[in-house]
């Protein structure tokens, strides 16, 4: 890895801060590389609030989107919630249906099938609203290039409101309302928003108009923090604010899905990390190896016995998501190995046979293996689909867009995407999208990193500095988990490797007499380093412990070096 040290606030702002506070100069330091310099701007970041929201018609066309919706519920015309069937689109199907059939009896919901129809809007899903005499559909998390989708539904008499957060293309369909903060002609001031933070905004936009308050909206938010964490937004600004308070909700008045998911889960308190390892896989899975309605129908249960049943079922296709995963992961794995001829700065693979419903999650651990921007082929009916996935710093979305010619279509965001072709196309999109990356990538990117925030000596890491650094939380991009690194400290002799074919490394690191216990996961081939009292220096965040009810501070290792 290579470690790069995030550059050091000037000594007046992490002084005066530090006063200002009654903090060390430890924490000063990370709230100023955070933006944050002044009182006003700490209180803010420590207590999220809701008055820090944005009014939601600052939006573009949030006023139409407002006033379509009441006629809607106000003539009892029929509504469609529609959305994607991963996690953001599903949680926002749940939330926005959830909230209209406090409003009206006439809402039904809408996931398309990844198999049968593919990712977005759909023609199907259009003549699924014909059929069921519905004149309104709101999109969630799509939408945003379904052009001829919108004009196929406008000559069906059915109106469109698209609440989608993915980038735009030239075109913007023609609906009665698009609400994407990314739109350039949009002035609203955060652009960040997963498509379920777009759906709350439409949601804080209707409720006074049926005498209700942003914090009659608390509830919902657990949908939102989930959706949140699961598609790697940027945890600042409107975000933060949004899944501090869903994350409250979860730990203290989850919705009856969410209780049925965690029966197994022995846990105090649940972290963003936790709903992204924990709640979303499982969420995610229905739509993976099934159909995402089940999600949406979990999500919306209120039943105590019916929520717990669909959670045992989710539970199934969490289990064969896993299989699958670790299958066609060795399988993609075996294929590189045997094609590496020459370097490359991509990683592209492709079997006909791979499970749809896994490749995004399979190249995100090719990702993590080769460091390269990998894209992930299977076969989808008589085309090809793919899921892209980034390295850090890397704009894979731009990437794609170079490589238009050899598709049928794409869309996503910087770090992840989706693509379809056909067959013929894949040879020269492949080779494309090679010279695209080659061209273009500043090669350090092809080394995986660890951001370092601040070098510290042991005897600075106390129970105090742990308990403020918690209220750094929620964590995520924009927010991530502070890491420190320390120089010259030595193991206390007792230093060994763990787990299943050694793969991680547990020592008790010393220096200046203060000494702490470490763990480095996936560390375990660097076990030599630290033999016979050799000095090396770690790269780290500060964790805790428990241990037969005794709570200690631990070091968690990202990386170490002689």
């Amino acid at each position: 890895m290579r470690w790069t040290i995030k550059p050091q606030p000037e000594a007046d702002k992490i002084d005066a801060l530090s006063k200002a506070l009654n903090v060390d100069t430890i924490v000063a330091t990370l709230l100023v590389q955070r933006g944050i310099e002044t009182f006003d701007e700490a209180k803010k970041f420590f207590r999220p609030s809701l008055n820090d929201l944005y009014d939601p018609f600052l939006m573009k066309d949030m006023d139409k989107a407002v006033n379509r919706i009441i006629e809607a519920i106000q003539n009892e015309e029929h509504i469609l919630v529609y959305g994607d069937y991963d996690v953001d689109g599903t949680t926002s199907v749940a939330l926005l249906s959830s909230f209209l059939k406090t409003l009206s009896p006439y809402i039904a919901t809408y996931i398309p099938d990844r198999y049968t129809e593919g990712y977005g809007v759909s023609f199907q899903g259009i003549d699924y609203a014909e059929d069921n005499d519905i004149s309104l559909i709101i999109a969630l998390d799509c939408g945003i290039k379904a052009i001829d989708k919108v004009a196929y539904a406008t000559e069906r008499g059915i109106d469109f409101i698209i609440c989608d957060h993915h980038r735009p293309g030239d075109t913007i369909p023609d609906a009665v309302a698009v609400l994407d903060p990314k739109q350039e002609d949009c002035n609203y001031p955060y652009k960040e928003l997963c498509g379920c933070g777009v759906g709350f905004k439409l949601m804080q936009g209707l409720a006074p108009h049926f005498n209700l308050t942003t914090e009659n909206l608390v509830p919902y938010l657990d949908l939102v923090a989930t959706a949140i964490g699961a598609d790697i937004v940027p945890i600042t600004d409107e975000n933060r604010v949004l899944a501090y308070f869903g994350l409250q909700v979860i730990n203290s008045a989850p919705r009856m899905g969410f209780k049925a998911m965690l029966t197994q889960v022995k846990k105090d308190s649940l972290t963003i990390t936790d709903v992204v390892f924990i709640i979303a896989p499982r969420i995610n899975a229905a739509g993976r190896m099934k159909h995402g309605q089940h999600a949406v129908d979990l999500l919306t249960e209120t039943d105590p016995t019916i929520a717990l049943q669909y959670a045992s079922e989710i539970e199934l296709y969490n289990s064969d998501r896993k299989d699958a995963d670790q299958t066609i992961t060795q399988e993609a794995l075996d294929q590189i190995e045997t094609n590496k001829e020459t370097e490359c700065f991509t990683t592209v693979v492709y079997q006909e046979d791979w499970h749809k419903g896994v490749i995004g999650i399979v190249a995100s651990r090719l990702t993590e293996t080769y460091y390269r921007p990998t894209l992930v082929f299977t076969k989808s009916g008589d085309k090809l689909a793919a899921s892209a996935r980034s390295v850090k710093g890397f704009d894979v979305y731009n990437a794609l867009e170079a490589c238009a010619e050899h598709m049928l279509q794409f869309g996503g965001h910087k770090y992840a995407a989706g693509l379809t072709l056909t067959e013929e196309q894949f040879p020269d999109f492949k080779q494309k999208f090679e010279e695209v990356v080659a061209s273009t990538i500043d090669k350090t990117l092809l080394v995986s990193e660890v951001t370092i925030d601040h070098i510290i000596e042991p005897e600075q890491i106390t129970d105090k500095l742990y308990r403020i650094l918690q209220q750094f939380a929620p964590f995520g991009p924009g927010n991530m988990t502070p890491v420190f690194a320390t120089e010259d400290v030595t193991d206390t002799g007792y230093g060994k490797c763990v787990g299943g074919e050694d793969q991680h490394l547990k020592c008790r690191i010393e220096k200046n007499g203060s000494a702490f216990d470490a763990i480095g996961f996936n560390l375990g081939e660097k076990c030599d380093l630290i033999t016979n009292r050799k000095r090396f220096k770690i790269a780290y965040t500060i964790d805790e412990n428990v241990w037969n009810g005794r709570r200690t501070l631990q070091l968690k290792l990202k990386d170490l070096r002689t």
